[in-house]
């Protein structure tokens, strides 16, 4: 009875108040851990040599990061989102602040992750890991598309893993999805598009179902500048695969040059005018990981903390309040429901969700 009256009372709301909001950007980094992001550098883990920290190279990232209040560090970890980003916005998941964003699936992994975040539901009866089987249920990007009577191209899926390509999409083909060493099933795609497909190929990459997060960014800016999509999902992966390799200097490059991206993806939405004080942003994680040197590299039902996560939103509609401390218990699976709803669509619409519009973050 609960679950029903907050999906009529945020009905009853958009209708009487409909939200400034025509896009919705959703980027991710996998796997990126709520301590690294909310304390800077970790103390317990820069001068391990269990963590690659002993070379002179991750020295020098351990100076370039190391300051002496976990405010300062996150500073100099991600600027844009401590400075710019999260003043105008809210950002949620600060444990040690009483802010909690958990995943619901009961695998902690990146597919049943991915599949929360676009449609609102841990399916823990299909999908039970990182098997790359076809989404058994309709994205928020197909539902968009059905609902606002979108082309093909107005709703995308640019990522750095290759499972990206059945995880975005019930429906084959429904939506454009580009992930992984992949070419782009674009034919009037841009100069610019053409040169980066080329060019992922001419890099050796590090992972066998990865590209770097280099060209899955470039990729979906220089679509941004073409396309102009009205639903779009970056997301980044090297924030995971550099943590299971153990590997915590690269992770903490990895981390700034994410912001880097954020930085220059939010000055691209606000030079034009298809975005421009009309689009929400929102950044997540798909999972959660370890909090000490035994486990910061590894994620799963076994692993304590990693259903813990974080959430940050900035846009027309949202208010900006800043880091959260306590409030509500939110779900990644909230995630779906609050983009539709951002978007004009009453998320009770869509057959089977199971996350709310999150209140702290819609005006």
């Amino acid at each position: 009875m609960k679950n029903l009256l907050i999906v009529l009372l945020f009905a009853v709301l958009a209708t009487a108040q409909p939200y400034k909001t025509r896009n919705v950007v959703i980027v991710t980094a996998d796997g990126l851990r709520w301590q690294d992001l909310f304390a800077g550098i970790d103390a317990g883990l820069m001068k391990e040599k269990r963590a690659g920290m002993e070379s002179d190279s991750a020295k020098a990232v351990r100076e370039k990061f190391w300051r002496a209040t976990p405010e300062a560090r996150r500073e100099a970890l991600a600027p844009f989102f401590w400075k710019e980003l999260a003043p105008k916005g809210v950002v949620l998941g600060n444990v040690s602040k009483g802010s909690s964003v958990k995943v619901t699936n009961s695998f902690r992994v990146s597919y049943p992750g991915y599949s929360e975040i676009l449609t609102g539901r841990a399916q823990d009866d299909t999908i039970k890991g990182n098997t790359p089987i076809q989404n058994p249920t309709p994205t928020i990007l197909e539902f968009a598309k059905e609902k606002l009577k979108l082309k093909r191209t107005d709703l995308a899926l640019i990522g750095t893993w290759d499972t990206f390509r059945v995880i975005g999409e019930h429906t084959p083909g429904s939506v454009m999805i580009n992930a992984g060493m992949q070419k782009l099933d674009l034919p009037d795609a841009s100069p610019r598009l053409r040169e980066l497909e080329t060019a992922q190929f001419d890099v050796v990459p590090s992972w066998d179902s990865e590209r770097y997060d280099y060209f899955t960014f470039e990729i979906g800016l220089a679509y941004v500048r073409q396309y102009q999509p009205r639903l779009l999902h970056i997301a980044f992966g090297e924030t995971d695969d550099w943590a299971h390799a153990r590997r915590y200097d690269n992770v903490l490059l990895s981390i700034a040059y994410f912001d880097r991206s954020l930085k220059r993806l939010w000055a691209t939405l606000q030079s034009m005018p298809q975005y421009r004080d009309k689009t929400t942003l929102i950044v997540t994680s798909d999972h959660g990981r370890g909090a000490t040197i035994e486990d910061f590299n590894g994620h799963g039902s076994k692993i304590e903390g990693a259903n813990q996560i974080w959430m940050a939103f900035m846009g027309p509609d949202t208010p900006a309040k800043g880091e959260a401390s306590g409030g509500d218990e939110v779900f990644q699976r909230d995630i779906a429901p609050t983009a539709l709803t951002l978007l004009g669509i009453d998320p009770a619409r869509y057959d089977g969700v199971l996350g709310h519009p999150i209140r702290a973050v819609l005006r």
